[in-house]
Order: structure tokens, then sequence, then C-alpha cells
């Protein structure tokens, strides 16, 4: 991999941990949250750092780390409209 694609991995994953860590006190690693964005049981147990991600962090950046971290888009599309239908509001990766 060269520099520059690590240096762009890097900030992107710096960028959305910033958001999705800092107001919970919490200490989640990228691959960490990659898992949490497409496990149900963040679903089922209302993970607030896995519906910040989806809420909080701009949609490009949320695209971005899903490339990056590998994700499987489809259920991190349904999962993010699952978390919408429990907010009562449309999320931008639900659309």
């Amino acid at each position: 991999m060269e520099l520059g694609q690590r240096f762009v991995m890097m900030n992107v994953a710096t960028s959305v941990l910033a958001t999705v860590n800092a107001p919970y006190g919490a200490n989640l690693s990228a691959h960490q949250l990659a898992a949490k964005i497409v496990d149900p049981v963040s679903l089922d147990i209302l993970d607030a750092r896995v519906f910040a991600f989806f809420s909080e962090v701009n949609e490009g950046l949320q695209h971005q780390f899903i490339d990056i971290m590998g994700v499987d888009h489809d259920q991190a599309h349904w999962m993010a409209a699952q978390f919408a239908i429990k907010a009562g509001y449309a999320l931008p990766l639900a659309a």
C-alpha cells in the first residue's frame, strides 16, 4: 500500500473515531467499530457509538470508512435503516 493511501486511511479512521469515541469516553478501534456497524447486537442494545457513526459522521466519511474497512455495504445500509426506524428520523446511509 502506498504511503498516500495509508495517510488517507488513517485520516478517515481518525475522523470517524474522534466523532464516535469522544462523546462517550470510548476507545473503540477502527476494526471494532467496523464490526459493530454490521452486528445486529449493536441494534439490539442500541449501541450509542454505532448510532453516532450513522447519525453524526459525515455521509462521505461513512462511505470511505466502510470501503477502507471492508464492511459489507448491504449490511451497513440495513443497520442504518434499522437505527433510523428506532430514532424516528432519516439517516443518510439508510437511503
